[in-house]
């Protein structure tokens, strides 16, 4: 009995209900279902733009072009503007949009000759705006001739001595080219390779700004093609032969088309009579474009330089910063482990910084000269790989902590102030050794530095507890122990074992 009740339970069970068995739903039931319905449906169907508007209004809403008349620059004699040249309307928009208004000197010279397409060598300091001369003359070309159509073949090549200039570079050309649609891919050492070979390989790219390892590296495994290159652009011409790069630069430049073929561009703080040869060699019937670098050194930035000692510089610089509350200052020293010294002191003292040197890792490189750039980082310890193209907005202050070795380097230091004719303020400790390198500086910038003795104020040690290199030293030292001599607790550095060694004492020397 009881199996035929559970098998009459199970066969209810499993039997559909008919219709007259279902309650019907309520009115209020059946509208709040299709409610949500129709929300569910809505939610997987997002608005396009001008949906549900008049169709003369959607079209220009998608379609609306940007109007030139809008970015309007009043004529002002001995200035050029970007108007004056025959620019696309999507390179003057994005010329619009960087707030740009008058051509610096080195555009206002190159660009009526580069935008004819011919070859120039252009001499001027970094933070004069010859990047985006280039950059502006590559966007023309490819709105003029086409842009590239096959992968791993670019139109045009930029390179450059450092990874950093290479990644400010390449900022600078997104930046320029976001309205032209333009594909940019950057080439440098230091992070991962498989990632800029995707790159490449992704779809075509336009532009390639490279170092050149990296660069070589890709055109030995046949990722990147030169072939079919229009312009070839050599950025710190001077500072590629200094650093040791025109062999691997004149293997790449090989492996471009003819120089009758092509348009090149080089640019060099410094003309030097290496640099002439190797245009001559790079260049057909280049234009000559000469920015004297007393625009840079004099006329934008304020020099001065406090004679004081190696041991009350650290007081001078911690003084300079809180007194005036300083908040985007660059610090320059010589060396890494000084860098590393005076980013530790800087820390102590709770001033928020960081290092930039050549044994930091790209990506914390990377990393810092990004929290730099937002204001989350208030002084940047560097040594001179910082000193070239990197263009950081609102820098302030650079302060010289120890005066460079060469002349030339002093000039790139400052340059990461008063860019692009925007005034900054450059202050340098001369020391003992510093005070030296002084007439140098003057002879190669044709202008007196204005030296003065730093206030008492400026010299006031720091608050307690700063850290003291000289004392930490003698406290984390191990100590040395002589032959002969004692150690601690009495016992003869000759007596390490309480049996006496056999056939005299212990062998002097091995410390």
């Amino acid at each position: 009995m009881l199996r035929k009740f559970v098998k009459y339970i199970r066969n209810r069970l499993s039997k559909p209900a008919t219709p007259d068995q279902i309650a019907p739903a309520t009115a209020a039931e059946t509208e709040a279902a299709t409610l949500a319905g129709k929300k569910r449906r809505r939610s997987r169907k997002p608005k396009k733009p001008g949906e549900g508007l008049p169709v003369e209004a959607a079209v220009a809403i998608v379609a609306a072009p940007w109007d030139p008349e809008n970015f309007q620059v009043t004529p002002e004699e001995g200035k050029s503007r970007f108007h004056d040249f025959d620019l696309t309307p999507e390179v003057m928009h994005a010329i619009a949009d960087l707030g740009f208004h008058y051509c610096t000197p080195i555009q206002a010279e190159s660009l009526p000759h580069t935008l004819a397409g011919s070859d120039v060598i252009g001499q001027a300091q970094t933070g004069t705006g010859k990047t985006a001369a280039f950059l502006i003359t590559i966007l023309q070309s490819a709105h003029a001739q086409g842009r590239a159509a096959k992968i791993g073949t670019p139109l045009a090549l930029v390179l450059a001595p450092t990874r950093e200039l290479v990644m400010q570079i390449t900022k600078d050309a997104e930046e320029l080219s976001c309205h032209s649609g333009v594909r940019v891919a950057s080439v440098y050492g230091g992070i991962d390779y498989q990632k800029q070979q995707n790159q490449l390989e992704r779809e075509p790219v336009d532009l390639v700004v490279a170092t050149p390892g990296r660069l070589l590296d890709f055109l030995r495994n046949k990722i990147v093609d030169l072939g079919q290159l229009r312009i070839l652009v050599i950025d710190e011409a001077d500072r590629m032969l200094d650093m040791g790069f025109i062999p691997d630069v004149r293997k790449i430049v090989n492996s471009t088309p003819p120089k009758e073929q092509r348009q090149t561009l080089m640019f060099s703080a410094t003309i030097t009579p290496e640099v002439s040869h190797l245009a001559s060699q790079w260049t057909k019937k280049p234009v000559i474009v000469d920015i004297a670098r007393e625009q840079v050194t004099v006329d934008t930035v304020e020099q001065l330089v406090y004679l004081t000692t190696s041991r009350e510089k650290y007081n001078l610089l911690y003084n300079l910063i809180t007194r005036d509350n300083l908040e985007r200052v660059i610090v320059f020293t010589n060396r890494r482990d000084e860098t590393r010294k005076l980013t530790d002191r800087l820390k102590r003292n709770d001033i928020s910084c960081d290092m930039l040197s050549g044994e930091v890792p790209q990506g914390k490189r990377i990393r810092t000269l990004e929290d730099f750039k937002a204001g989350k980082i208030r002084v940047l310890v560097a040594t001179d790989v910082a000193g070239r193209g990197i263009h950081i907005d609102g820098v302030s202050h650079v302060v010289n902590y120890t005066l460079p070795y060469e002349a030339e380097d002093y000039v790139h230091r400052i340059g990461r102030t008063g860019r692009a004719g925007a005034s900054g303020i450059s202050v340098s400790f001369a020391c003992e050794e510093g005070a030296f390198y002084i007439p140098e500086i003057e002879a190669y910038i044709g202008a007196k530095l204005p030296c003065t003795v730093p206030e008492p104020e400026l010299l006031v040690e720091p608050p307690r507890g700063t850290y003291n290199p000289e004392k930490d030293q003698f406290q984390h030292k191990k100590p040395e122990y002589r032959s002969g001599g004692s150690r601690p607790g009495g016992r003869s550095s000759s007596s390490s074992s309480s049996r006496p060694r056999s056939g005299g004492s212990r062998p002097a020397g091995r410390r």
